[in-house]
């Protein structure tokens, strides 16, 4: 466990150093508008990535808030999944976050050995990722850019279920028809 956790820091580390290269003129205006927000805006423009990754999801699976963490000049946003995803249908999920993320024209980074996690960019450099924890616990989080230091506020979307911030996260406990049943799904699958 702790070797994964490791994997996964430096992962993160590798990812937090690739910025995006402006090759072309949406990617440099992207960039520009990036580097024109403080804190708080890149903290409702994460908000707003999670809030779209969710409302991807068909069916719907109830999530909580997860404590953020202001850096320097960064912040990040965090959501739980409290739905019981089962083993057979995680790459399903994966396929579908993923298929949504790439419409938004996210730029896929990496996937774990185990493909329980999966990372990508966005056009204006913020990070995202999805992964699977403990009993299949699917963790979304997004990581912001550096931009102008300001206070940052709690996130306004309203939890999907019961809100599990600043408290211990309990295992998925939400039973689904769909993401909790034995059988695969066929034909989605995470990135290679």
């Amino acid at each position: 466990m702790k070797a994964r956790i490791a994997a996964v820091a430096v992962l993160l580390l590798i990812l937090a150093g690739c910025g995006t290269t402006g090759g072309s003129q949406q990617g440099q205006g992207d960039e520009e508008r990036t580097q024109k927000m403080n804190m708080q805006e890149a903290a409702e423009r994460a908000d707003a990535i999670l809030d779209g990754t969710f409302a991807a999801i068909k069916p719907p699976v109830e999530w909580t808030h997860r404590d953020s963490m202001p850096g320097d000049c960064t912040t990040d946003r965090k959501r739980s999944v409290m739905t019981i995803v089962s083993a057979e249908r995680r790459g399903g999920f994966l396929g579908l976050v993923e298929r949504y993320w790439k419409s938004e024209g996210f730029k896929f980074r990496a996937t774990s050995q185990d493909k329980q996690a999966a990372y990508y960019m966005t056009p204006d450099g913020f990070q995202v990722s999805v992964k699977f924890g403990w009993k299949g616990q699917a963790h979304f989080e997004v990581t912001t850019p550096c931009v102008e230091k300001a206070e940052v506020s709690d996130p306004t979307s309203k939890s999907n279920g019961p809100d599990y911030s600043g408290r211990e996260l309990p295992a998925p406990n939400v039973h689904s028809d769909f993401w909790s049943a034995n059988t695969p799904v066929s034909g989605a699958s995470p990135s290679a």
